[in-house]
C-alpha cells in the first residue's frame, strides 16, 4: 500500500515553474491512482519564501477532477485562519466534486508570522478551532443553525453523509485531549503526543484508539545508488528541514519535531530521511508486517519533477512490481 504527499515547496534554486510543479503533482496523483495508491495528501502553509502550498481546497478540487478513485487528504487546514461558515460550504461542494472521497485534518497553526499575516491571535488558535468544529458539525446537518446570532444553513450538504470525519492535528497536550473532546480522530505532529489523546478518550468512555499506528515520519525514496542520490536531492531535504526547522524555532510546541543543521553531512547521520535501494525498501515494508505503508514525498523540499519521476518509476518496478 502506498500514497503520494505533496506540500509543493518551490525554492528559487530548484528552477522549476509553479505551474510545472502544480501539474507534475497532479499527474502524479494521476500515477498513483493507476498504480493501486491509497491516498494523496496536501498540506499548507501560508506567506512562505519557497511557495508552500497555501490554498490547499482548490488543489484538492484540481486533483479531484484528475481522479476517480484514490482518496485526497488535506492535512491539514488551519482552522483559525477561515471564517468557518465558508469553509463549510467549500468543503461540502468539494466532498461532492470527489464524490466523498475527501478527508480533512483541521490544525490550529504555529507559524507566528502566518497569524500577523491574517491578523488572528496566536491566543484564539483554541477557540478558533472549536468553533469551527461546531460550525462544521452543525452546517452538514442541512439544517439551520445559529451562528454568532444569525441563522445559517449550508446547502448542499456534503457527499458524505454528515460531511467527512473532523480529524484534528496537533503537536502539543491540550491539542490532543481537545481533539478527543470534539473531533472524530487525531493527527499528531509527533507521535509522542498520541498518548494525550488516547488518555482523555478512555476518560470521556469513548472507544481506545489503541496506541498510535502512523509509523515512522522518516521521508524514504529509492535509488539504485544511495549514494549518488543523496547528491543529487541532499540539497532539497537540506531545505525543507531549515524552512521547518525555521518556523519550529520561533514555538515552543513540538510543531514539526524539525531542528535546523549545517549541511547535508550531517542530514544524513540524523536520519530523518533515508535513501535505500528497492530491495532494502522491501525489506522494510516486510518487517512493518500489516501495516505496512509507504508514503511518498516525491518532492519533498522542491526536488524537481524530472527526479521525482525518477523515485516513482523505480519504486513503479522494483517496489511495486516485486
Amino acid at each position: 500500500m502506498f500514497g503520494l504527499r505533496f506540500d509543493l515547496r518551490n525554492p528559487a534554486f530548484a528552477g522549476v515553474s509553479m505551474a510545472d510543479r502544480y501539474e507534475a503533482a497532479l499527474q502524479m496523483a494521476t500515477w498513483a491512482e493507476e498504480h493501486g495508491g491509497l491516498a494523496v495528501s496536501i498540506s499548507e502553509h501560508h506567506g512562505s519564501e519557497d511557495g508552500y502550498l497555501p490554498s490547499a481546497l482548490p488543489f484538492a478540487a484540481a486533483i479531484a477532477a484528475r481522479t476517480s478513485t484514490i482518496t485526497i487528504g488535506i492535512n491539514a487546514l488551519v482552522a483559525p485562519f477561515y471564517d468557518p461558515l465558508r469553509l463549510a460550504e467549500d468543503i461540502a461542494v468539494l466532498d461532492q466534486l470527489s464524490k466523498g472521497r475527501l478527508s480533512i485534518t483541521l490544525g490550529a497553526g504555529y507559524v507566528p508570522a502566518e497569524f500577523a499575516m491574517f491578523g488572528v491571535p496566536l491566543g484564539e488558535r483554541a477557540k478558533r478551532m472549536t468553533e469551527t468544529v461546531k460550525t462544521l458539525r452543525a452546517a452538514w446537518t442541512g439544517e439551520p443553525f445559529d451562528f454568532r446570532g444569525r441563522t445559517a444553513r449550508v446547502t448542499p450538504t456534503p457527499y458524505q453523509p454528515g460531511g467527512p470525519p473532523i480529524v484534528m492535528g496537533g503537536s502539543s497536550e491540550p491539542a490532543a485531549r481537545r481533539a478527543a473532546r470534539i473531533g472524530d480522530g487525531f493527527i499528531p505532529s509527533v507521535p509522542e503526543v498520541f498518548d494525550f489523546y488516547r488518555d482523555e478518550c478512555q476518560k470521556l468512555g469513548k472507544p481506545d484508539p489503541g496506541p498510535w499506528l502512523g509509523g515512522d515520519t522518516v521521508s524514504t525514496f529509492v535509488a539504485e545508488d544511495p549514494d549518488a542520490e543523496w547528491e543529487a536531492i541532499g540539497p532539497y531535504l537540506l531545505h525543507e528541514t531549515n524552512a521547518y526547522g525555521e518556523w519550529q524555532a520561533q514555538t515552543d510546541d513540538l510543531a514539526t519535531g524539525f531542528t535546523s543543521v549545517t549541511d547535508v553531512a550531517q542530514l544524513r547521520v540524523e536520519q530523518r530521511y533515508r535513501i535505500s535501494t528497492p530491495q532494502a525498501y522491501l525489506e522494510d515494508l516486510k518487517a512493518a508486517g500489516d501495516f505496512a505503508f509507504a508514503m511518498l514525498h516525491p518532492m519533498c523540499g522542491g526536488i524537481p519533477p524530472e527526479l521525482a519521476w525518477r523515485h516513482l518509476e523505480l519504486f513503479k518496478e522494483r517496489v511495486l512490481g516485486a
